[in-house]
C-alpha cells in the first residue's frame, strides 16, 4: 500500500532520527526529575511534581509523534534528470515581477519556507511536480493564480540564483 506512506527526503529522514535520539537521551533525566519531585511529599500541592509530570508527558508525546512519522516515511531518492520531483532544488522566475527564487521540494513534515523547502502538496509544489526547465506553470493559490517559469532543476542547492 504505497498510499499509506509519506514521501520524505533522505535528509528529512535523518533529521527525524536525530530528533528521536535527542528525546530518548533526555528521557532518563525527565524521569529522574519526576521521581525527585514525587519524593517531596503531598502530590496534590506539589508544583514541581506537576511540572515534571507535564514535561515528561510532553516528551513522550513528541516521541510518539516522531516515531509515527518515521514509521510511515518512505525515503525518496530523486533521479539524476531535469524533471521536478521530491528532493530536487528548483529555480523559478515569477512571471508577474521577474523575481527569481530557489526551492527544494520536500515531504510535508520537512517544509520550512525560510530554508527554501516547500512541500510537494503546497500550491507551488503541486504545480511544479513533473515539469522541466523552460516550462511555464500556473499556480492555483487560494486567492489568485500566477505563473512561474522553471529556470533550472538540480539535485544540489545551486550556489546562486
Amino acid at each position: 500500500m504505497a498510499g499509506d506512506f509519506n514521501p520524505i527526503t533522505a535528509a528529512g529522514y535523518r533529521e527525524l532520527q536525530t530528533k528521536i535520539a535527542a528525546l530518548e537521551a533526555d528521557r532518563p533525566e525527565k524521569i529522574a526529575i519526576l521521581a525527585e519531585a514525587r519524593a517531596h511529599g503531598d502530590l496534590s500541592e506539589n508544583a514541581e511534581y506537576s511540572a515534571a509530570k507535564r514535561d515528561l508527558r510532553h516528551l513522550e508525546s513528541q516521541l510518539r509523534f516522531f516515531n509515527k512519522q518515521l514509521q510511515y516515511a518512505k525515503v525518496v531518492n530523486p533521479a539524476a534528470n531535469d524533471q521536478v520531483e521530491l528532493g530536487k532544488w528548483v529555480t523559478v522566475t515569477f512571471m508577474d515581477d521577474d523575481d527569481q527564487a530557489v526551492y527544494q521540494l520536500v515531504g510535508t513534515q520537512e517544509a520550512d519556507l525560510e530554508a527554501g523547502k516547500i512541500t510537494r502538496v503546497s500550491p507551488l509544489g503541486k504545480a511544479l511536480l513533473g515539469h522541466h526547465p523552460g516550462e511555464t506553470v500556473t499556480i492555483q493559490a487560494p486567492n489568485a493564480s500566477y505563473d512561474v517559469q522553471i529556470v533550472a532543476v538540480d539535485l544540489e542547492r545551486p550556489l546562486s540564483h
